[in-house]
């Protein structure tokens, strides 16, 4: 059903759903919103990270591309924090974020783009759309954009309506959203730490219970898995031999220094591995969270990662913090099965990196000359 703005604003602050909004284009919206008696009840926050600073600041990382369908699903997840950290209830919680490359007084190499998204406790939502380049003025492409975000913040409150857009011959929004499993939300809102996911020959989901003893000892290949490459299988494929066990992967949904996943990324992730292979999706952002969480497992690392295991400044530039959360990994009985790997143009191997001898003790090498595969998942996403 399509509606007129002024129909809308009211339907909209009717709900019980309370939202930040972070956006870098369409903020006319914001006026619509607030012009209307009740906008203090739907809105808790409008962000407008506009220059990188901010916008790595919201993120915890500078996003490889600032204008893109995952940036502005990163931004709702950000977004849908700050709405739980500013008071709303988990199930009223809403992020609504909006990143958009529109006309300017310069000339645009690339297309005008508005990516808008939507993150809920149970939801992901994103629309994309691409307009015809120079067809219209500033103003109108970010009248299109306030439109789109209207219709984000409807969909979050449940509101039937839709604004229309004026679209051109051509001219279409891409949307895709999921429902997420309970088990998925509950990591999501740490209410767990781990869940399995195997796939069937269905490829359906079967969600195995939280890690139990059971699972002492196993290999782990932990990544983001972003995409999953050849050199993750070949990897995996040479510690089974080594190990003599099954290798499963883990996936975490927290990491240090890249944003939280939201859950269309989460399945995107998943859906990359084989048939009836078994990946843990996890909270856990650190290899201490890890080894509390999978105690005797060895962990399977390029030495990229390892040398991150033991830089102080993953651990606040604080050093006996680092050495206390080595010693923990070692007090589980945790190792390392280390692979070299291409860092700044140089292959870096096991011997090449400043560690603590304590580090070194849990690691077994790869030689390179039983493995060595020069991909990485930062290449191949620069491809795309």
């Amino acid at each position: 059903m399509l509606l007129n703005i002024a129909d809308l604003i009211p339907l909209i602050h009717t709900s019980p759903r309370q939202i930040v909004l972070v956006l870098t284009g369409g903020s006319r919206a914001v006026a619509e919103l607030l012009e209307v008696p009740g906008g203090s009840r739907t809105v808790l926050e409008v962000i407008v990270p506009y220059s990188d600073g901010p916008m790595i600041d919201l993120l915890g990382s500078r996003p490889e591309r600032f204008c893109c369908d995952r940036t502005a699903r990163a931004m709702a997840v950000a977004a849908f924090a700050r709405a739980v950290r500013h008071g709303a209830a988990e199930t009223q919680a809403a992020g609504v974020a909006c990143t958009a490359s529109l006309a300017t007084d310069r000339s645009k190499r690339g297309p005008h783009r508005i990516h808008v998204a939507l993150q809920t406790a149970s939801h992901t939502w994103r629309w994309s759309l691409e307009l015809e380049k120079e067809a219209r003025r500033r103003h109108e492409e970010e009248q299109i954009a306030a439109c789109m975000i209207l219709n984000a913040v409807a969909e979050a409150c449940s509101v039937s309506g839709r604004l229309d857009l004026p679209l051109r011959d051509g001219e279409a929004v891409e949307s895709n959203h999921i429902a997420a499993p309970q088990e998925w939300q509950d990591l999501f809102l740490g209410r767990r730490e781990t869940q399995c996911i195997v796939y069937t020959a269905a490829a359906d989901l079967d969600q195995k219970s939280e890690m139990s003893a059971g699972y002492m000892g196993q290999a782990l290949l932990s990544g983001a898995f972003n995409p999953l490459h050849v050199g993750h299988r070949g990897m995996a494929d040479i510690a089974q031999d080594i190990l003599g066990v099954p290798v499963a992967s883990e996936l975490s949904i927290h990491n240090v220094d890249k944003p939280t996943l939201d859950y269309l990324e989460i399945e995107f992730r998943l859906r990359q591995f084989p048939l009836d292979h078994e990946v843990w999706l996890t909270r856990a952002a650190t290899f201490d969270d890890k080894s509390r969480l999978f105690p005797g497992a060895t962990f399977i690392v390029g030495t990229d990662t390892l040398q991150r295991i033991a830089d102080p400044r993953y651990y606040g530039n604080d050093t006996a913090t680092m050495l206390a959360a080595i010693e923990r990994i070692a007090g589980r009985g945790c190792r390392f099965l280390v692979f070299g790997r291409t860092i700044d143009s140089h292959f870096v191997q096991l011997s090449d990196l400043d560690m603590p001898d304590l580090l070194r003790r849990l690691c077994t090498e790869i030689p390179p000359e039983m493995f060595r595969m020069d991909v990485s998942s930062t290449a191949l996403r620069k491809k795309l």
